[in-house]
């Protein structure tokens, strides 16, 4: 590295015989050389150099040269770059001051850009960071140097290195006026420090050659500018640059305001709000893009007030909503529910003679089909047809979807006939639309018939449609047609997905064949497909109807260890599960978990919550949950009043039911059959007879209409009391109602029977039960083999256990019980069917 503070013997010893020459060549007057002499000169000093004959500047050189003239001795040296950069050297030493750019013009013309960026740190050490890189050049011979590209993007960049955005704006607004090409990413470097360095008024000084010397392919000096700004968090700085531009009057592109509005609007839609009025205040004139960037932003987030605002201030402005304006609004007004001012943009825009694509007709029909509101879907389209635009398939297919969402399936086939007779291709969707539809009329035939069409017409079916003929066939129970068919072609064609398989479990489960389910459940394993919570949800609910709590909770912590999150309906199912297995504890632990994890909780899980607080007989607490539902948004439903009052009822407080009772009365949907069931079973557990049977008069006579649970409640009170003979005659009361007995039913009539000894009526009645087709379950079971054994009768009772077991019903403990209390026979003994305390296998 150079020092400018050698002293006259360190340059002897460094350029001894070159010294000499530099002494006479400053000690001679000085004068101005013309082009040809300094020529002359140079090429007489680089041969010098070259040689290594300095002694003969003594003789021939010792003149003075200019500033200028040295510049051309660097220059001549272009082929000797090492030569060169020594007698760079020698003139920054000898205080001549030459120009760094011709120095770099011959190192990086040679390729020596890691050299050239070293003599650049040397001069910032030895000069500081204000000294001109350019020097004071003023020979038009030297802009045939000066007019090379690379060496001013070095010089740019390692300007912009050391934060001299002066000199290398100096250097760019130099290049450009040479005509030199200065990449864009240069540029936007040499911006970026501008932007760091606080110098923006720099680039507003220089603004118009900024966007000349961007290529037009790139983006605009004012956009970068301004996203540069945005990005620092400078929201204010970026509109002061904006403002000083059009002051200064330069001219700004309103689509570079329009890139910048698009960008804001995603997520900085305050900020794009303040854009859009700065350019209404000082320019560049809007134009409907800059309004359509910002009413999209504005639909997209649901804020439709100030998106239709901006609607008329474009109006105002003189500029008319075109075909995107419009479909940005009515799209915004339709998603956010808002489906009259939707509509009547949509009028407006057809008044107003704007001729509407198939597109916007085409999502305005789509938005009242998803409502199921086809009368007006209709109008649309018959609008459409007036306007004379075609419909296409995805139009087609859209009104055919909602045909078949309102069971009009032939409707439906009509407008496929219309496809077919345009000569248009039906979709995948147009497809599955209709055999969905088919297959919820239950028309799996048809359904079946098109699917093969489908494939006949070489459109390949999605997972989507074998979801739904899948769907099909478990919801009418034929399981094992599913099972074949979801395994004989959804592995040839598509990867089956989860939704398929929570039709197969739900269908054995729904045939109480949860085996069968559990069978699918591991396939979904071996296919790779990630259970969901609709899975687990499914397979809960069988092991709670089964009585397997424990194992519904096993199955319920399973959705945290698959990385799930349980939805409200999850944590109902276990928490209700809690509720019927008298665990009201851990089901209220289990609702504090739901509120711990940010789980909003549904009306079904508040009446849950009801339920397990009367369970643990926190009555207060249950009175106070229900207030707070009065006063909250989630408004109470029927089931939410039955359970208050079945609460009350199961601890006696019939006061207070009866409370909750009138103010349902006051509710829009009123008691239910299940309320004066509730207060019918209250009463007759309180031997209130008289009220019992004025509210069944009631209901039979005026409604609700009583129900099955209704009769069956006060059987029970009957079977329980001394007069049988009223149970037998609200027995035959029902049936003559159109009520069909539930085994219940049966089983109530069964055990009155029994406790008085009449074990053949009792017999004949549960065989009446089998003979309308109604499993008995092991309560009936256990009634009527316990009435066996105490008259003596063992020999049925075993013959009625040996009919339970083959029926697939399993005893309980209550039934092992009852067995253990009776001595049976040896050979009873011997053939297996029970032991005392103990039950034998089957």
């Amino acid at each position: 590295m150079f020092l400018l503070s050698s002293s006259s013997s360190q340059l002897r010893k460094i350029f001894p015989p070159f010294y000499s020459v530099f002494v006479k060549l400053n000690s001679v007057n000085s004068r101005l050389y013309s082009s040809d002499s300094a020529k002359a000169l140079a090429a007489g000093i680089s041969k010098v150099i070259k040689d290594g004959s300095f002694n003969l500047f003594d003789s021939y050189y010792g003149l003075n040269l200019q500033r200028n003239e040295t510049d051309l001795v660097v220059l001549s040296l272009e082929s000797e770059p090492n030569s060169a950069l020594e007698y760079f050297r020698w003139a920054e030493m000898s205080g001549r001051d030459p120009s760094f750019f011709t120095i770099a013009h011959v190192l990086i013309r040679n390729g020596m850009f890691d050299v050239a960026d070293k003599v650049f740190d040397e001069m910032v050490v030895n000069r500081g960071k204000d000294f001109h890189v350019l020097g004071s050049i003023k020979d038009r011979l030297m802009e045939v140097y000066l007019n090379h590209g690379d060496v001013c993007r070095f010089l740019m960049e390692c300007c912009c290195k050391y934060g001299m955005v002066d000199e290398a704006m100096k250097i760019f607004v130099c290049s450009t006026q040479l005509g030199a090409v200065i990449t864009d990413d240069t540029v936007y470097r040499m911006l970026n420090s501008l932007i760091d360095g606080a110098r923006v008024d720099l680039i507003a000084d220089h603004f118009d050659k900024l966007c000349r010397g961007i290529v037009p392919s790139g983006v605009s000096a004012h956009g970068f500018v301004i996203d540069a700004l945005f990005c620092k968090g400078e929201v204010t700085k970026a509109f002061d640059f904006h403002r000083l531009v059009m002051q200064r009057g330069f001219r700004v592109d309103i689509v570079s305001c329009n890139k910048i509005l698009r960008g804001l609007s995603v997520d900085q839609i305050e900020v794009a709000c303040r854009m859009l009025h700065l350019v209404l205040d000082c320019g560049p004139a809007p134009n409907v893009v800059t309004f359509c960037t910002l009413i999209n932003g504005f639909c997209k987030r649901g804020e439709m007030d100030r998106a239709f605002e901006l609607f008329k201030v474009m109006e105002q402005k003189g500029i008319a909503p075109d075909l995107i304006a419009y479909s940005t609004v009515i799209d915004g007004y339709f998603k956010a529910g808002m489906l009259g001012m939707g509509h009547k943009l949509f009028l407006q825009a057809l008044h107003r003679g704007l001729k509407l694509d198939v597109v916007v007709f085409s999502s305005t029909i789509d938005v009242y089909v998803k409502l199921g509101d086809l009368t007006t879907a209709s109008d649309v389209y018959k609008r459409m047809l007036y306007q004379g635009i075609s419909p296409n398939v995805v139009t087609y297919t859209i009104l055919i979807k909602g045909l078949c969402q309102d069971g009009r399936i032939y409707e439906a086939f009509g407008i496929y006939g219309h496809i077919l007779k345009r000569g248009l291709e039906p979709s995948v969707v147009t497809y599955s639309s209709l055999i969905d539809g088919l297959c919820k009329c239950g028309n799996l035939r048809s359904g079946f018939a098109l699917y093969e069409d489908m494939i006949k017409m070489g459109c390949p079916p999605d997972v989507f449609i074998y979801g739904v003929l899948v769907d099909g066939l478990c919801k009418q129970g034929l399981m094992l047609h599913a099972m074949r068919f979801s395994v004989t072609t959804l592995g040839q064609s598509v990867q089956p997905n989860v939704v398929i398989f929570n039709s197969l479990i739900d269908g054995w489960c729904k045939l109480n064949h949860f085996d069968e389910a559990l069978k699918v459940f591991r396939l979904i394993g071996i296919y790779g497909i990630k259970p969901d919570v609709a899975t687990f949800t499914t397979l809960m609910r069988v092991s709670v109807v089964e009585g397997r709590f424990e194992e519904a909770v096993f199955l319920f912590f399973r959705i945290f260890k698959m990385g799930l999150e349980p939805d409200a309906v999850a944590f109902c199912i276990i928490m209700d599960a809690c509720c019927k297995h008298m665990k009201p504890t851990i089901g209220l632990q289990l609702f504090d978990f739901m509120r711990r994890n940010q789980i909003s909780a549904d009306i079904a899980v508040c009446n849950v919550v009801i339920n397990l607080l009367f369970k643990s007989y926190r009555v207060e607490d249950a009175s106070m949950y229900f207030k707070n539902l009065l006063k909250g948004k989630m408004e109470p439903d029927i089931v939410t009043y039955n359970t208050m009052i079945c609460g009350f009822c199961s601890l006696r407080r019939l006061d207070e039911a009866a409370r909750i009772f009138e103010m349902l009365k006051c509710t829009p949907f009123g008691p239910n059959s299940v309320t004066l069931t509730i207060l019918i079973h209250a009463l007759c557990k309180n031997n209130d007879m008289d009220d019992a049977i004025r509210i069944f008069s009631i209901m039979a006579e005026k409604g609700p209409k009583p129900n099955v649970v209704t009769y069956g409640c006060l059987m029970d009170w009957f079977s329980k009391s001394v007069d049988i003979e009223g149970c037998f005659k609200l027995f035959e009361d029902m049936q003559e109602k159109g009520i069909s007995p539930s085994i219940i039913s049966y089983s109530i009539i069964i055990d009155g029977l029994c406790k008085r000894g009449r074990v053949d009526e009792a017999t004949n009645i549960f065989h009446r039960a089998m003979d309308a087709k109604l499993f008995p379950d092991v309560v009936a079971y256990t009634i009527l083999i316990r009435g066996c054994c105490k008259v003596g009768r063992l020999v049925e009772a075993a013959l009625l256990y040996e009919h339970m077991l083959k029926n697939g019903v399993k005893p309980d403990d209550l039934l092992q019980r009852a067995l253990s209390e009776y001595n049976p026979p040896k050979w009873l003994m011997r053939k297996g069917l029970w032991l005392q305390n103990k039950l034998m296998p089957d």
